[in-house]
């Protein structure tokens, strides 16, 4: 076998594969994902009774007022980042992940137990500090709290809007996501969606 067929074998071998790996499989997987899983294909957003989009169901957004459910603390805060007033490039490094601060550094012994801190802030609020809302996630984008970190928001919403502490018990169990494939992971509940059947129920009644 000569030099030149060897030559244009491996020419053309590369264009086949460089064609499929390149064009053929990309499209395949884009149509695939539209088809089959639009929703998460597509970010897996989140809209009002509007239809106006409010958010991700796999990013977790800051909520302050006492008419809903906190999320658990973030160290990146995407959906607040102020452009101009972006001293940690938060906005332009899309840096997303833990603060990395060991237990005894002084930073985060004051986020957690100073004046300002979390622990702080939650029992001003009457709310049982919990560990899911009082320390970020490794991602600081984590959606969820567990069931636990929810029902100790119980008094204080209820309060705020005056309905019934049994019917946002049964709102966090209906909202409740459970183990992935029944066995991964623990159950959590998405705040996001929460906070979305919380005004549904209170418009509604």
């Amino acid at each position: 076998m000569s030099q030149r067929h060897q030559v244009s074998k491996a020419i053309r071998s590369t264009l086949v594969l460089w064609v499929i790996t390149a064009f053929i499989y990309p499209l395949f997987m884009l149509v695939s994902g539209q088809v089959a899983f639009s929703y998460q294909a597509n970010g897996s957003l989140i809209t009002n009774s509007q239809g106006v989009i409010i958010g991700s169901a796999l990013i977790g957004q800051p909520f302050t007022s006492e008419r809903y459910f906190w999320s658990r603390p973030s160290t990146t805060n995407y959906s607040t980042a102020d452009p101009k007033k972006d001293e940690a490039g938060v906005l332009k490094t899309g840096v997303s992940g833990a603060s990395n601060l060991a237990p005894s550094n002084p930073a985060l012994l004051e986020r957690i137990n100073g004046n300002e801190g979390e622990i702080n802030r939650l029992k001003k609020a009457d709310i049982q500090p919990t560990a899911d809302l009082v320390y970020t996630s490794g991602s600081s984008l984590d959606p969820h709290i567990t069931p636990e970190g929810a029902k100790v928001q119980i008094a204080r919403i209820a309060k705020a809007r005056g309905i019934e502490p049994q019917q946002l018990e049964t709102l966090i169990s209906q909202n409740t996501d459970g183990r992935f494939l029944g066995i991964f992971g623990e159950p959590g509940v998405n705040v996001l969606k929460l906070n979305l059947a919380l005004d549904f129920l209170t418009s509604a009644s």
